[in-house]
């Protein structure tokens, strides 16, 4: 690949540019070159393996949001059991994974749009307070799903324990 200075907008936005390579055959495909991988156009099929590999986990998308005694976070994990998902929560962290298993198998040449993700997904996030752990709802509605973690209450005081002797 030539070495080319990145315009101001991929410089901004950290974005590469997709270069288009001529042919010039009757019947040739379009080849695109990103960051030296090829891949092919034309048959809706990417052949490398530059976006994606098997192994790769998803991530989830998330909405996180604060009630005077309560952290909220949500997420959509429409086709998945509530049995097949996962939470860990620590004092400052939450996370949350599964697997949506596609239960049909449909030949690769008849689809005419595949966008859906069937696999492994997970997504971990840094909490914007400490929170309880062994304090949390999870609650799942049309394949929203609410976790209500309960904030650790600084304003509260300390038990005062009395020494006594024996």
């Amino acid at each position: 690949m030539e070495n080319r200075k990145r315009s101001f907008f991929e410089r901004l936005t950290g974005s590469i540019s997709m270069e288009e390579e001529k042919d010039e055959r009757p019947g040739s495909r379009k080849e695109y070159t990103i960051k030296g991988v090829k891949s092919e156009k034309g048959n809706g099929k990417n052949n490398s393996n530059w976006i994606e590999e098997e192994n790769e986990e998803a991530e989830l998308s998330i909405d996180v949001y604060q009630t005077p005694t309560d952290i909220i976070v949500q997420t959509m994990v429409a086709g998945v059991k509530p049995e097949d998902l996962e939470l860990s929560i620590s004092r400052d962290m939450i996370t949350i994974s599964g697997k949506r298993e596609e239960s049909r198998i449909v030949d690769e040449n008849n689809y005419f749009a595949k966008e859906l993700y069937w696999g492994k997904f997970s997504r971990t996030f840094s909490l914007p307070a400490e929170v309880e752990p062994e304090e949390v709802e999870a609650t799942e509605r049309h394949g929203l799903v609410t976790i209500k973690i309960k904030k650790v209450d600084k304003e509260k005081k300390n038990s005062t324990i009395r020494v006594r002797s024996i």
